[in-house]
């Protein structure tokens, strides 16, 4: 796949933009699902020890055609047979879906296309492939899982005594309804057919699962709703989350009385740790959002900057997340001493209060925005790495200290339409808009921002002690760039060069921490 890039024809000229995003490309790239594929496949090879006629390949989510292609090219051929269920419908042409053309030729492997971020009729004919596929397997088979955002959904079919309709009303519930994604995941397990270890259970080979992970944690139960792995909740979780969600009332009847049932142990739960079906299967995540932010501080670090990284996963709602980021930005540019690149990545939420259109990136942005009204020299950017961010054609938003007054130029209110959750169209006016198009992969959200010292004079004593140690990061980065020059120049370069750039990163961002008040990553 080529690399993705940020259209910047549709977004306007502001301080920090090349540099943002030239970290968000590069930590697109570090995401790629078909080299991450085959370098894991290759890895594995001798621990794998089959002939390429034994495997069967099943390759769901919204990078499952990257990846299938990514096994191919490590197998040195197609698999035995294969499922690739790949999403569709509605959305823009992309080079994933070029690939897929290019990939129908590839013989043994049947493509379907599924709905999200609801289901639809063709996930319910992709998931009956998908069963009659790992039904069909041998036990000198091996069974190659290739899991990926968005999976559950596009092989969403619903369990025994719900219809897709009644799936589908639930599932729009709890994502309108600003639902954490953990919290909604235990519902879904419950309400789809091949969730939560259901599809371990028909394979009759040997079971391999490779994922790459959108959920905060990178929970294997979390994964695409987690077909190949035990799940630990169970159906009074569910009810639980539906009654203290406030849904009950309005989830179809059927729904309530299946979840009710399962309760009552009328209805087979999830598959459970210690459960058969998991005998000798192995699950691996080969990269998620943390892979992306580790190549972002990589490339910040050997350009000298102070790098930053978040800890914990972002979290909650979208407009609460994005005003947090934005003081945060505006205070780490009262303190620091050096340009500084701060990181996170994670999954909001949204809460429908309004008619407006935007996704949670957009409306984080927004919000963002508002909080660095009139703040020089600090920007940010929220990106979906899947490219799409709700119901539009941007994958996020580029804001800074004029963003909000750009929109407000443009004869809108920013602080209404964040209540009316219209922050598409407010950053559409503002020229503020991040658009991909559909990447191919997804580790769901990342956060990049950019700020730089508020007082250049050299002289100036750090305003705290925070601030002086964030000058040593920057030197700390430094003296580890002139490291890796010289080794990049003999032997111990050729065999320990990227050994030695993840370790500067890392050592910048464990610094960093400390100035920032957060425990170390890693």
């Amino acid at each position: 796949m080529s690399a993705v890039r940020v259209d910047r024809r549709v977004l306007r000229d502001g301080f920090g933009r090349d540099e943002i995003l030239d970290l968000l490309e590069v930590g697109l790239a570090a995401v790629e699902p078909a080299e991450l594929v085959r370098r894991a496949l290759e890895r594995d090879a001798v621990a794998l020890r089959v002939a390429r006629e034994r495997v069967v390949m099943v390759s769901i989510g919204k990078a499952a055609v990257a990846m299938a292609r990514g096994a191919i090219e490590a197998l040195g051929g197609s698999p035995r047979r294969g499922v690739v269920v790949a999403p569709g419908g509605d959305a823009p042409k992309s080079s994933a879906a070029a690939d897929a053309v290019s990939m129908r030729e590839v013989a043994g492997l049947e493509f379907y296309v599924g709905g999200h971020p609801l289901p639809d009729s063709g996930s319910v004919g992709a998931a009956a492939a998908v069963e009659r596929l790992a039904a069909e397997s041998t036990e000198d088979d091996l069974v190659l899982c290739l899991l990926s955002g968005g999976g559950s959904s596009l092989v969403g079919a619903p369990v025994e005594g719900l219809s897709l309709a009644d799936l589908r009303t639930t599932m729009g519930l709890l994502l309108s309804g600003g639902v954490p994604i953990d919290e909604a995941n235990i519902v879904r397990r419950h309400l789809t057919r091949l969730s939560g270890g259901r599809l371990a259970r028909l394979v009759r080979g040997r079971l391999e699962t490779y994922a790459l992970s959108d959920v905060p944690g990178s929970r294997p139960e979390a994964i695409a709703s987690g077909p190949t792995v035990p799940d630990p909740a169970t159906f009074a979780d569910a009810r639980n989350v539906l009654e203290r969600r406030g849904l009950r009332p309005n989830v179809p009847a059927a729904v309530w009385r299946a979840v009710e049932r399962g309760c009552e142990g009328e209805v087979g739960e999830t598959l459970k740790p210690g459960d058969a079906a998991f005998a000798g299967a192995r699950f691996r995540v080969i990269g998620c959002g943390e892979t992306f932010l580790d190549a972002a501080a990589l490339r910040a670090a050997e350009r000298g900057w102070t790098v930053v990284c978040r800890q914990e996963p972002l979290e909650g709602e979208a407009r609460e997340v994005g005003a947090s980021v934005g003081r945060t930005l505006r205070r780490l540019g009262e303190e620091c001493r050096a340009p500084t690149i701060w990181l996170a990545a994670g999954e909001t939420t949204v809460t429908v209060r309004g008619r407006g259109m935007g996704g949670r990136n957009q409306e984080a942005g927004l919000s963002a925005a508002i909080e660095l009204s009139g703040v020089a020299g600090a920007s940010v950017a929220f990106l979906a790495t899947d490219g799409v961010d709700g119901p539009t054609n941007a994958a996020g938003a580029f804001v800074d200290g004029d963003t909000a007054r750009r929109i407000r130029a443009a004869g809108l209110d920013e602080r209404a339409a964040l209540q009316e959750n219209d922050s598409h169209r407010a950053l559409r006016a503002s020229r503020d808009l991040l658009v991909t198009g559909p990447t191919g992969t997804n580790v769901a959200d990342v956060v990049v921002g950019f700020v730089a010292p508020r007082s250049s004079a050299l002289g100036d004593r750090p305003a705290t002690a925070e601030s002086a140690e964030i000058v040593e990061v920057r030197e700390i980065a430094r003296g580890a760039a002139l490291i890796l020059a010289c080794l990049q120049g003999g032997f111990l370069g050729r065999i320990g060069g990227r050994r030695v750039r993840r370790w500067s990163a890392r050592l910048s961002a464990r610094f960093a921490f400390s100035a920032a008040g957060m425990p170390p990553r890693g």
